[in-house]
């Protein structure tokens, strides 16, 4: 890879968060004097190659995320991109705003959900390297629970080999210009809705292999309220590491 190509976070901000039951969405929950997306933005600004850090979130909090990254002393932040109506029109939200920013230029881009607040430099490091070696990286951790398959939920006639599962996380990397093709492919089949960058690059393009980057337990996802002890727990358990 060339020592000037840029390494860009692209941060989604963009989630209501309506299981947290808040007055606010999960990633500007205050949680030890901080809101979560502040923790996630300085995991990126401490790791020494990311050159940039963007964030996609809805307009209306455009400005709390240009004042947290300030008070947080987010030197790398670099601007905001609009959300749109979900996840996946977010991040391709982001990838236009990206190219519109870094016009002639084709950075790796991680794309990061703002509420895995615990990435660790250690994590983000590993993907660097897989992408590095393969191309594309996609953060993931091993299932260790027996999986049951239940189209209806209330009985299971089959199931899974956990040996051969793994649960997706983030960041999942790619450069910029392979984002755009993905999103560009699919426009052309008319795919609007997916559960995640991995799915969608998955079907868009079955064929590809992406390929596995070390994760960890605490690279959870805010999802329901008691995920906030959860999290404040383990910022208790870093302090005195």
């Amino acid at each position: 890879m060339d020592s000037k190509t840029l390494h860009i976070a692209l941060l989604l901000a963009g989630g209501q968060g309506h299981r947290m039951h808040s007055d606010r969405p999960k990633q500007f929950i205050e949680v030890e004097g901080m809101p979560v997306i502040s923790y996630t933005m300085q995991a990126f600004q401490q790791h020494p190659e990311i050159d940039r850090i963007y964030v996609v979130c809805n307009p209306e909090w455009a400005g709390f995320v240009e004042a947290t990254a300030w008070k947080g002393d987010i030197g790398k932040f670099s601007g905001v991109f609009p959300a749109g109506e979900t996840s996946i029109d977010s991040l391709r939200n982001g990838i236009a705003g990206l190219n519109a920013a870094i016009a002639g230029q084709n950075p790796v881009v991680l794309t990061h959900e703002a509420v895995r607040p615990l990435v660790s430099t250690e994590i983000i490091s590993r993907n660097l390297q897989t992408f590095r070696t393969y191309g594309n990286a996609v953060t993931a951790v091993r299932s260790n629970e027996a999986y049951m398959v239940s189209p209806g939920g209330t009985y299971s006639e089959e199931s899974i080999p956990r040996e051969l599962l793994f649960r997706a996380q983030t960041p999942i990397t790619f450069s910029l210009d392979e984002l755009a093709d993905a999103f560009n492919q699919a426009e052309r089949v008319k795919l609007r809705r997916s559960q995640s960058l991995y799915t969608l690059v998955a079907e868009v393009f079955p064929s590809k292999r992406l390929y596995i980057s070390p994760g960890s337990e605490r690279n959870f996802k805010l999802t329901l309220p008691e995920d906030i002890n959860t999290l404040k727990a383990l910022l208790a358990y870093r302090k005195k590491d």
